[in-house]
């Protein structure tokens, strides 16, 4: 077992976690804090495949994907907020 295959570990465990905040949630803000939780999430392991199989276009798929997901967040954010700035 080595350091890639710990932090797979404590990521899953905490995607868990968030998916158990979405399910018992008692507002909106939680719901989307641990759906960014499970997005991110998600995308940390898609990283750590890379590292794992040694490519390097992974990562470049994982900047996209970081950038895709602080979008939905703020628009997450804005929605939740109703559109009040």
């Amino acid at each position: 077992m080595n350091v890639i295959d710990v932090a797979f570990a404590v990521i899953v465990l905490s995607m868990l976690a968030a998916t158990i905040r979405i399910l018992k949630g008692p507002s909106d803000a939680d719901r989307g804090a641990a759906a960014d939780i499970i997005f991110f999430g998600f995308v940390a392991l898609v990283v750590l495949l890379g590292l794992r199989l040694e490519t390097g276009y992974i990562i470049d798929l994982a900047l996209v994907g970081t950038i895709v997901g602080f979008i939905a967040a703020l628009s997450l954010a804005r929605l939740i907020t109703g559109g009040k700035r």
